[in-house]
């Protein structure tokens, strides 16, 4: 009689049940925060019906603790990295800049100490009281500019189901404050639940500190913690480059208990190549996907099968090859900007924290080798593929595009660089191995009822 095979993780989950588990795998790992409301009225109960295991099997495979109070589950991640490629976002899907963020973060401080209801223009005074007191902020509701990002930080709590209207509206106070009003009930549970800092802030006088920095005990632990990180590196980011990890992670991404384990979790296929991984996303995992449908996703993905073309041409001119920028100093980059914004004034620091350790000095640099360059693909050869995307495509493409091409383009290689496609350098783009996915799609306009699009 043959055993049954064991499994490391949904050890305890039937096959009849594991599709629903994988699916309540995925959407945890997508939305941290889920509420009876957000990001629908199924979530929470999925989430629920595998609560016990869900929180062995994430805390083990990825290092992340989950969380069940009241109608919320909050997923406490561990971040590695900063990652600026997954900001918050208002309802029309506008980014969330510094002001909005900031106006975010005054809303959950007011709605903390709040009752079981406020007003909106209630929330707007005790914000605008708070915001007075730290320079360069200010709100003032007359302003067009300050109503609208906090209308944003708003609607970002009202989805998310921390405010629930219960009368009024919020688009009559957004239109005029004078003559709107709107009357929030305050969900304390998802309050509560949003704001989870591992550190008190008062004492972190750097985002670094808000990273994963645990320290391994002995050679099996560190072998954990590496298994962890690339675990999570690969749920957290479209694709995986091995030269942008560390070589225990990077060991662990080569190795076949990776994909089992993910293939086990999230039901998604771990797809390999000598450069890197990538989570194949047939399920709709991720928040953005790619290619996707849309006019710059569409954009997107005929510049990748241009720029495919143009790297790799052994008929075409040579191309030049550069160095990728450092990662490390990438991230350096990030933490700056970041930190720019720490209130000083308010840090207390600890005597007994133990100093970073002071990594050795590199040795004298010496150029990379061949097959770490890229391709470099200039600026006046993407605006001409974009040209030349335009016309051959014109149907498929609105006047706004046409009108604007430049635009067109940018957006389009913001879309390919966050996917891992390219890399922004002055002067042009560095190509990576992805884009070579492309190479050889064929597009085609298909006819619609209300528009034609592409593919």
């Amino acid at each position: 009689m043959t055993e049954p095979i064991r499994h490391r993780f949904a050890a305890d989950v039937t096959d009849l049940e594991l599709a629903d588990y994988q699916r309540a795998v995925r959407l945890v790992l997508r939305h941290p925060l889920i509420t009876a409301t957000w990001p629908d009225e199924r979530a929470l109960p999925r989430v629920r019906r595998f609560a016990t295991t869900l929180r062995r099997d994430l805390s083990e495979a990825f290092g992340y603790r989950l969380e069940l109070h009241g109608g919320t589950a909050r997923l406490v991640r561990a971040k590695d990295r900063l990652d600026p490629t997954q900001p918050a976002r208002s309802r029309t899907g506008r980014p969330f800049d510094r002001r909005r963020y900031a106006y975010l973060a005054l809303c959950l401080a007011v709605l903390g100490r709040a009752g079981v209801q406020i007003t909106l223009s209630e929330l707007a005074d005790s914000v605008a009281a708070d915001a007075s007191r730290i320079s360069g902020l200010g709100l003032d509701p007359d302003q067009g500019a300050d109503r609208r990002a906090f209308v944003d930080a708003v609607g970002w709590l009202e989805e998310r189901g921390a405010l629930r209207l219960a009368d009024g509206s919020t688009s009559a106070w957004a239109s005029d404050p004078g003559a709107g009003e709107a009357l929030y009930d305050v969900a304390r549970d998802v309050v509560v639940a949003l704001f989870r800092p591992t550190r008190v802030l008062q004492h972190v006088g750097s985002v670094e500190a808000l990273l994963d920095r645990s320290l391994a005990s002995s050679g099996n632990a560190e072998r954990r913690r590496s298994a962890q990180v690339a675990r999570r590196t690969v749920v957290e980011s479209p694709v995986v480059y091995l030269g942008d990890v560390d070589p225990p992670v990077a060991n662990h991404l080569r190795g076949t208990a990776l994909a089992a384990d993910l293939a086990r979790l999230t039901g998604l296929r771990l797809e390999r190549r000598a450069e890197g991984v990538l989570l194949v996303d047939t399920a709709g995992f991720t928040v953005e996907r790619f290619p996707g449908t849309g006019s710059v996703a569409q954009a997107a993905v005929l510049l990748a099968v241009e720029l495919a073309d143009r790297a790799l041409d052994p008929d075409g001119r040579r191309v030049r090859r550069l160095a990728p920028p450092d990662e490390s100093a990438r991230q350096r980059a990030l933490v700056e900007q970041v930190d720019a914004g720490l209130p000083t004034a308010t840090l207390v620091e600890l005597n007994d924290e133990t100093p970073p350790p002071v990594a050795p000095e590199p040795d004298a640099p010496q150029g990379p080798p061949d097959e770490t360059r890229l391709p470099l693909v200039t600026d006046s050869f993407l605006r001409e593929a974009v040209a030349e995307i335009l016309r051959r495509y014109a149907s498929a493409f609105g006047a706004q595009w046409h009108a604007d091409p430049h635009r067109l383009a940018g957006e389009a290689i913001a879309l390919l660089e966050r996917f891992g496609a390219v890399i922004r350098v002055p002067g042009g783009v560095l190509v990576r191995p992805l884009v070579g996915r492309y190479r050889h799609t064929v597009a085609a306009l298909r006819q619609r009822a209300a528009a034609e699009t592409l593919f």
